[in-house]
C-alpha cells in the first residue's frame, strides 16, 4: 500500500471511531486490539495487518473492501489491470487485488486473493452479517472454514456461502493459492 493510501486509511479509521462517538478504550474492548495499537494505527505510525483490519471492519459493520474503497480514489467503470489497487500484508502472506472495487449503488465486487504457502488468516466475526461470498480457486488449494465446517477447495472449485460467524483461510501448501472472491452485500 502506498504511503498516501496508508495515510488516508489511518485517517479514515480515526473518523469511523469518531463518527460512532467511541473512545479508543471502547474500540479496544470491542476488537481486542490494544488501545496503544489502535492509536498508532490511527496516527499512521504502523500499518494494519489483514487480521487487525478484519477485527476493525467487524466492529464498524463493513467489509474490508468497503473500508479500502473509502480511502481509494473513485473507481472508473472500466478498471484496467494497472489501476486495480493491490494491498499486501507481509506478516500473514496475503495479497489482495481489488479487481472490481466496491462502488456506491452496487452490491457486488470482485477480489483476487493470493495466500502464500503456510498462510493462516482467521476472522472472528464477519464484517457484515449474511455477507455472500463465491470463492473460486484458480491455482493451488485452500482450506476454508465457514460456520464450523472445513472445506477443501482445489483449482477450478467454487465454494458459495454466507458469512454469519467466524471464518478461516488456510493454505496448507506447498505453493501459493490464487483465488477470485465475488462479494455481494446482503
Amino acid at each position: 500500500m502506498g504511503d498516501d493510501l496508508e495515510a488516508r486509511l489511518a485517517g479514515r479509521l480515526g473518523e469511523l471511531r469518531g463518527e460512532r462517538g467511541w473512545s479508543l478504550d471502547d474500540l479496544a474492548q470491542q476488537t481486542s486490539i490494544s488501545r496503544s495499537t489502535l492509536s498508532r494505527l490511527e496516527r499512521g505510525e504502523i500499518s494494519p495487518t489483514a487480521a487487525l483490519l478484519g477485527r476493525l471492519c467487524a466492529a464498524y459493520g463493513m467489509p474490508m473492501s468497503r473500508l479500502l474503497a473509502e480511502v481509494e480514489p473513485e473507481p472508473p467503470r472500466l478498471v484496467r489491470a494497472a489501476m486495480q489497487p493491490v494491498w499486501r500484508d507481509p506478516a500473514s502472506g496475503f495479497t489482495r487485488r481489488s479487481v472490481s472495487p466496491p462502488h456506491p449503488g452496487l452490491r457486488g465486487e470482485v477480489v483476487e486473493g493470493v495466500l502464500e504457502a503456510g498462510a493462516d488468516i482467521g476472522y472472528a466475526v464477519p464484517p457484515v452479517a449474511g455477507l455472500e461470498h463465491h470463492l473460486w480457486v484458480l491455482d493451488g488449494g485452500l482450506e476454508l472454514t465457514v460456520g464450523g465446517a472445513v472445506h477443501t477447495v482445489g483449482a477450478g472449485d467454487c465454494l458459495r456461502y454466507r458469512l454469519w460467524g467466524p471464518s478461516r483461510f488456510v493454505n496448507p501448501g506447498p505453493a501459493a493459492v490464487r483465488y477470485v472472491l465475488l462479494i455481494v452485500l446482503p
